[in-house]
């Protein structure tokens, strides 16, 4: 079956179609480098890594654009740039602060194992375009001069709010703008005039000034993918005013719809109930989470939820998630370790490893479903774990095909990237402690002494270790709670 994705541009689910056979344009919004990047920004990014990912395993080429803000974005509650705020609480210069961020962002992003992207503009390195841009809404009639500054006229776009599905009467609630001298008060900036001894600003045809935030994530998309791309992602946050801006931008320069065909967007990463950010002062930053935890237990937290989906950091979540892990590489190091000590003796291949391939590719294709791809991938695991418990000879044909499919969909969701076997002398170790405590736990019935034999079995059972007593004698075999 196509894939199918649901488009914020009209609320529905549709059939994924390219502008292009074979190859997807690809822009989603980068952040605004004024501080170091949290558990949010790594919510956004590993979710449109998957996609990206399945997309090209899918037989799609991939040309991905994630910018990076580092001027015009202004707070909300202050008026002011939050480049030059963070610059004033460090004691650096904007630009200074922009570049310790901006890397120690590549940093975070590269160490949880999400692909670079194929351009990363910068913001302030296009402003020669913004301003053209800009020129040619004015000459157009969607732009007007007061001042210095530049603000689009919304009248003159009737299709604005389509993507929010906002109403007029709500619009002007959003506008952080106010100024009396603009023609509706739901028009927003495309240029800001600088006010004498303002640290970012440019020369431009209206004066000393700078950017609008919402004109430079166009700009810098049409720049490097063309007046229309295939997906333009980012945070649900995003959609009002930031991307139903970008749209009236975009078309009114253009004359071409649309801008993008699907718009994809994520849920929100909440701690407590609220939205973890920077502006709430609750964020936990991804440094600290990777001092904690594998980066592969931060991907599996966040891919366990659907990416429209809100996700609830929580310890819980995130130690299921870590036991998760622990359970596909345990898995995998024993196919491994048995395929090295086996043949192939003939055996059929596993129908259940084409099965669970197919279903896996059935999920993504749903709208990039992670958890049911993921819930497909525990069940191979557990499939693999009876075959290894359930005989004493196996068939290495039968082995690897367990193992490499269980490494390819891991893959696909960006997991294991970096996986090899455990050195069997390590793995032999633990082998030798697991068999003294099933001996323990033979002579502990057959002397009758049931609770202390039920208390190991229960620890190894938390540790994903399933012991079964039958007839033929104890069964051992490993669990993946999906």
């Amino acid at each position: 079956m196509p894939i199918r994705v649901f488009n914020t541009l009209g609320r529905r689910m549709e059939i994924f179609e390219t502008l292009e056979p074979g190859r997807v344009k690809m822009y989603v919004c980068g952040p605004t480098v004024q501080d170091v990047a949290h558990l949010g920004h790594a919510r956004t990014y590993i979710a449109f890594d998957a996609i990206i990912r399945f997309l090209e395993y899918y037989g799609y080429r991939v040309f991905y654009v994630r910018n990076v803000t580092d001027v015009g974005h202004i707070r909300e509650e202050t008026g002011e740039d939050r480049v030059i705020e963070g610059a004033r609480r460090e004691r650096l210069q904007p630009m200074e602060l922009v570049d310790k961020y901006m890397f120690s962002f590549f940093q975070d992003m590269d160490a949880l194992g999400i692909r670079r992207p194929n351009i990363q503009p910068r913001a302030s390195m296009h402003i020669l375009d913004m301003i053209e841009v800009t020129r040619r809404l004015i000459e157009k009639g969607h732009a007007y001069v007061v001042d210095g500054n530049v603000y689009f006229d919304v009248s003159t776009f009737p299709e604005y709010g389509k993507l929010s599905g906002i109403k007029y009467e709500e619009l002007v609630k959003h506008r952080i703008e106010p100024d009396p001298r603009k023609r509706n008060p739901a028009d927003f900036a495309l240029w800001k005039r600088a006010e004498k001894g303002y640290l970012l600003k440019w020369n431009s045809p209206w004066g000393e000034g700078f950017p609008g935030w919402h004109i430079e994530c166009c700009v810098m998309a049409m720049r490097y993918l063309g007046e229309q791309i295939d997906i333009h992602g980012g945070g649900q946050e995003l959609i009002l005013p930031h991307h139903e801006n970008e749209i009236a931008q975009a078309e009114a320069y253009t004359g071409k719809k649309p801008f993008a065909r699907y718009w994809l967007h994520t849920g929100y990463l909440t701690i407590n109930g609220e939205k973890m950010s920077k502006s709430l002062g609750n964020f936990i930053s991804i440094k600290d989470a990777l001092k904690k935890y594998d980066p592969d237990v931060i991907r599996l937290f966040i891919l366990s939820a659907h990416y429209r989906s809100q996700i609830d950091y929580n310890e819980a979540s995130l130690k299921q998630a870590q036991l998760n892990l622990l359970r596909i590489r345990e898995t995998l190091n024993q196919l491994h370790e048995v395929m090295g000590e086996s043949e192939e003796v003939g055996e059929p291949a596993p129908r259940e490893v084409d099965e669970a391939r197919n279903r896996f590719i059935q999920a993504m294709e749903d709208d990039f479903n992670t958890p049911s791809a993921l819930a497909e991938l525990y069940r191979l695991v557990r499939s693999a774990n009876a075959y290894l418990s359930s005989r004493s000879r196996h068939d290495r044909k039968v082995l690897k095909a367990y193992y490499d499919t269980i490494l390819e969909l891991s893959r696909v969701l960006g997991l294991l990237q970096h996986y090899e076997p455990e050195k069997l002398s390590l793995r032999a170790d633990a082998k030798k402690i697991l068999d003294i405590l099933l001996k323990v736990r033979e002579e502990l019935r057959r002397r009758r002494l049931y609770d202390l034999s039920d208390d190991i079995r229960r620890r190894l059972a938390e540790m994903g270790i399933v012991v079964e007593d039958t007839a033929q004698g104890q069964r051992v075999r490993f669990r993946v709670i999906g």
